[in-house]
């Protein structure tokens, strides 16, 4: 949303701007937060120890009401498929504020798969008045599920805004990039930016368990294959990611697990990787924009425009298949040149910008 804000915050004329965090993930967003000096009217820090998400829900449509029995606003946007995400759409329709859809129409069609990710979305999009959608194939989604055609608008997403905005700014400060790199090799024992290495994250509910333990024990079998190669691996604080991947991975010489880096980090461990091995949504359209293949842990994926478009590929949890596939792209130049090469489907990075024209036009 950080692109969006920013596109709005150039219209102080005509929109008055407030921001409300929940605290959904507290310490990755107090970094965005930092990193796109953002500085949230409300924040609810809705988050406490044992929580489910009939908890995270309840919390947040109770705060969301408090606020919205004081601050009556013309619209409110949410976006993408969080719980928080939900909750807020669901607490403006109760209060009757329009709601604005940001990243609208991503569709597995599983309820299970993401979970509850998909189910979010799908509760939003019967809600909210404007539908932003990423690409082509989104409104599609949408309107075969009766969105009325004249409330969607192919805008590309802004998670391409926030990369085309960031990487800019990291190029063009010689200080903050050294400062970056010097972090990143105090906490990798190789050097990043002239080794091949494979970036890895994971952290979907539907891979806890099983799916975990197939992944970890194709990335040791895929370690001893090819020692040249590095697997970094930001891993995440979810204990149900931490146990599995700590027990089955470390002390594997060319395995780095490293706590989940900041944005700017990642951002730029992205850029200098070979390519990329995730169950992330996010990642999917990001590592395409920088040309790195992404293989997906995961059966089905609400980004089918980037499997067609052939920067991604679907290998799920087994064992089997992820080390066939990560195999291939390793020993196969041709078949990595393809994937690297292809065309990305999610946007030129002005997503924000036709966001912002429709709610001047439209408000």
């Amino acid at each position: 949303m950080a692109p969006v804000i920013s596109a709005i915050r150039g219209l102080e004329k005509e929109f008055i701007l407030q921001i409300c965090v929940t605290g959904q993930h507290r310490k990755m967003l107090d970094q965005v937060l930092e990193i796109f000096n953002l500085h949230p009217d409300f924040d609810f820090n809705v988050m406490t120890t044992g929580q489910d998400l009939t908890d995270v829900c309840t919390s947040v449509l109770i705060a969301m009401r408090e606020l919205f029995k004081n601050n009556k606003p013309d619209i409110v946007l949410v976006h993408g498929d969080t719980t928080t995400t939900m909750a807020t759409a669901l607490a403006a329709f109760y209060a009757g504020i329009p709601v604005g859809h940001v990243e609208a129409g991503l569709r597995t069609f599983d309820i299970h798969s993401p979970y509850p990710e998909e189910l979010n979305r799908q509760v939003v999009s019967r809600i909210a008045n404007f539908h932003f959608a990423p690409t082509e194939e989104c409104r599609k989604n949408l309107t075969r599920e009766f969105v009325q055609s004249d409330s969607i608008w192919v805008t590309g997403n802004t998670v391409i805004d926030a990369l085309r905005i960031t990487l800019s700014r990291i190029h063009a400060d010689v200080a903050l990039d050294a400062k970056i790199r010097k972090e990143l090799r105090s906490i990798l024992s190789f050097d990043f930016s002239d080794s091949n290495y494979i970036l890895i994250t994971g952290h979907r509910r539907e891979n806890f368990g099983d799916g975990f333990i197939e992944i970890c024990s194709a990335l040791k079998e895929l370690a001893g294959k090819f020692p040249s190669f590095h697997f970094v691996y930001p891993v995440h604080l979810n204990p149900n990611v931490q146990k599995p991947v700590t027990e089955m991975l470390e002390g594997v010489p060319n395995i780095h697990l490293i706590e989940p880096q900041d944005y700017l980090n990642f951002l730029v461990l992205l850029e200098n990787c070979y390519f990329v091995i995730t169950d992330s949504g996010g990642i999917q359209e990001e590592a395409p924009s920088l040309g790195k293949p992404v293989l997906v842990m995961r059966e089905v994926t609400e980004r089918p425009e980037a499997i067609a478009a052939g920067t991604v590929k679907l290998v799920g949890t087994n064992k089997t298949k992820l080390v066939t596939e990560v195999t291939q792209l390793i020993e196969d130049k041709n078949y990595y040149l393809s994937m690297s090469q292809a065309h990305n489907p999610y946007g030129d990075g002005f997503a924000a910008a036709r966001i912002v024209e429709v709610l001047q036009s439209r408000i």
